[in-house]
């Protein structure tokens, strides 16, 4: 019934700046729209790059046969962490608690730790730039999810994280990496699939290697680092992922013995929340400040455990394992003050208010190496 539903509409309303006005009829027409299927909003969420006037917020109220008051105004804002607070401000979470009646079963929220939070956002001290290399960077909202990790570690090192998207074909020409590298503090090669820019991936982990710049490689950009470490460290200059060149005499990353064969994707991929025990004196185990953490995976490749030992030996850090000690959850390197690779993906699980350790620390090491460098 009526009192267990609530339907809130969002819509846009936008601003004609040569007519100086603000113009409600793309919302009045999605409205008449929604109800022609039978669905009459309770509420109206308004977009808009200007505030909303008493008048054209009656004028949504009177089209779209809604209390006035349940026409919310949200202004662009400079973060999007503010919108929650514009909203509590509008008075939409009250209009909500009263349409279900949940009056007596709702206590009034406390938004003191969200407010100081979004004050520190916008009000940063520090600056660093981060390095993005990637194949899909002309659309950085691929990378929202990392981008947003980056962003929730900078608030808690009270640094601004300007992010550099360096398109990873880009790196595969006969220009230097440094040509698209210098300047940054720090590198991450965040996840993905199949073997375009791959190359250039790697390249930029030498890089990073090479000139010990914080480096931060997520579920691929491990496996990059992998290849990278086994190439030109340990010499194996064939070294491979079987995933992007089946026929390599030295597949550092491989499918599990179990999994080939298997032909549906779905079947070989390694989805969800998974355990990982940290070893001792390792810059994973500082940062979590924790033994044994879970994190969510989505992959089908790992490292090959044939190589472990001849890796280790060259200075390769197993920092993370499965409980079982079959797979390779993290590495790091001895030699190098932040190289960090897992095979998880850390961003799904960071918040503006509780960041991921690893981006903190990731953020910590590259502010570091900034005040090194200058």
């Amino acid at each position: 019934g009526k009192e267990n539903t609530f339907y809130l509409h969002c819509t846009l309303v936008p601003y004609i700046s040569t007519a100086g006005e603000l113009k409600t009829k793309p919302t009045q027409h999605s409205i008449k729209e929604l109800r022609s299927v039978g669905i009459q909003p309770d509420a109206v969420v308004c977009r808009s790059s200007k505030k909303l006037t008493e008048d054209v917020k009656a004028k949504i109220a009177l089209f779209g046969d809604i209390d006035k008051r349940a026409v919310v105004n949200v202004v662009d804002v400079e973060h999007i962490y503010e919108v929650p607070l514009e909203i509590e401000k509008e008075g939409l979470p009250d209009i909500v608690i009263e349409a279900l009646g949940l009056e007596d079963k709702v206590h009034e929220p406390d938004l003191s730790e969200w407010m100081e939070m979004v004050e520190k956002l916008k009000n940063l001290s520090k600056k660093i730039n981060i390095a993005i290399v990637g194949k899909y960077v002309e659309l950085p909202d691929a990378y929202i999810s990392i981008n947003e990790a980056l962003k929730h570690a900078g608030i808690v090192n009270d640094t601004r994280v300007n992010i550099k998207y360096v398109n990873a074909e880009m790196l595969e020409g006969d220009q230097p990496a440094a040509e698209f590298l210098s300047g940054v503090d720090g590198i991450l090669v965040p996840g993905g699939f199949g073997d375009r820019g791959i190359e250039g991936k790697i390249r930029a982990i030498q890089y990073a290697r090479e000139n010990k710049i914080p480096y931060f490689g997520v579920c691929l950009g491990m496996q990059c680092a992998v290849i990278e470490f086994a190439r030109n460290v340990a010499g194996l200059m064939d070294a491979n992922s079987s995933e992007f060149n089946p026929s390599t005499e030295n597949p550092v990353i491989n499918l599990m013995p179990e999994q080939k064969g298997i032909d549906n994707l779905g079947g070989t991929m390694r989805l969800g929340s998974y355990p990982c025990k940290l070893q001792e004196n390792t810059i994973s185990v500082q940062a979590y400040g924790k033994a044994e953490i879970h994190e969510r995976h989505r992959h089908r490749y790992e490292f090959n455990n044939e190589y472990r030992d001849r890796f280790e030996e060259l200075g390769m850090v197993y920092a993370g394992i499965s409980p079982d000690e079959r797979f390779v959850e993290i590495i790091e390197l001895k030699d190098h003050p932040w190289f960090v690779g897992v095979q998880f993906h850390p961003e799904f699980k960071s918040r503006p208010n509780r960041p991921h350790p690893l981006f903190v620390s990731f953020i910590e090491a590259s502010l570091a190496n900034k005040e090194k460098v200058n």
